[in-house]
């Protein structure tokens, strides 16, 4: 495991965020600093593995567990306001620039509902980063019919409802061990409120919509036999995304955690390759 410390961090309301840090080890040399967004359900502490390996390639890791998941405030899958999870990205990102060499560079790393929120951030303009890595993002939520009434009603008169998300675990991953630490996590939760569902079905096509325009460089990396997030979001994005911009790979045979899936290794050597090509790999 790496080396990690983990902080309260107030956002600009007032609620606090847990916060995770991986410092580089010494005798590296730093090449950027890397946020990463975790998913829905899930916490930060769950990519302690992916923040080793980017150490390892001289990369200095920040990540926070989004309100209502993890260690920081707000009741499980709950979403205050439409915008929150977005406010929230923006206040990490300043507040590690603030914290940082401005040469460096600024790199999001978002994984399916935070793959979401970062691009939906960045293709609003509100924050600057100098790259972008989407897992497995959830571009399309590929919900059913229910589950699009459910979204359709419910926001306008019971935002804050929350109900079990409808994930099933046994397709985060190939491997059995990661569902089953995944089950036995205490920081893990199935549930989610009506508003944020709607946040997840509206920020999708917004964010598709924005793809002919992307700048940021931007790595697309995603599940080709996802059962819990719709490929077809991803496929859409790099189809219409300028190809000098964005590059992008689909792992046909894994499951939506591409990060913890039995051929992982093809997952970070890409990664590594995209890093190395785009900020000064070695």
């Amino acid at each position: 495991m790496a080396d990690s410390a983990l902080y309260s961090f107030t956002a600009h309301d007032g609620n606090n965020l847990a916060v995770m840090e991986w410092p580089l080890p010494e005798g590296i040399k730093r090449r950027g600093v890397i946020i990463i967004v975790h998913g829905l359900g899930e916490h930060a502490g769950r990519y302690d593995h992916v923040a080793e390996r980017l150490n390892g390639w001289g990369f200095a890791v920040r990540g926070y567990d989004q309100h209502g998941h993890g260690e920081s405030d707000g009741k499980p899958g709950a979403l205050p306001s439409d915008s929150y999870l977005l406010d929230n990205l923006a206040d990490i990102v300043e507040s590690t620039r603030l914290r940082m060499d401005a040469s460096m560079p600024l790199i999001l790393l978002g994984h399916s509902l935070g793959g979401l929120v970062a691009a939906r951030l960045v293709s609003l303009n509100r924050i600057k980063v100098d790259g972008l890595v989407l897992s497995s993002p959830a571009l399309d939520a590929g919900m059913s019919r229910f589950q699009k009434f459910l979204i359709g009603v419910l926001p306008r008169f019971a935002p804050n409802l929350r109900v079990g998300n409808g994930l099933d675990p046994s397709f985060l991953s190939h491997e059995s061990t990661v569902v089953q630490a995944y089950l036995d996590d205490p920081k893990v939760h199935d549930r989610i409120s009506a508003r944020l569902a709607r946040f997840i079905a509206d920020a999708g096509p917004a964010t598709l919509a924005c793809a002919s325009q992307w700048s940021v460089p931007t790595l697309l990396i995603y599940a080709g036999a996802d059962k819990l997030v719709d490929p077809a979001g991803s496929r859409a994005f790099a189809k219409a995304a300028p190809r000098n911009v964005v590059a992008s790979q689909c792992f046909d045979s894994m499951y939506h955690e591409i990060f913890n899936e039995v051929e992982r290794e093809k997952v970070f050597s890409r990664l590594r390759a995209w890093l190395d090509a785009n900020f000064h790999g070695q």
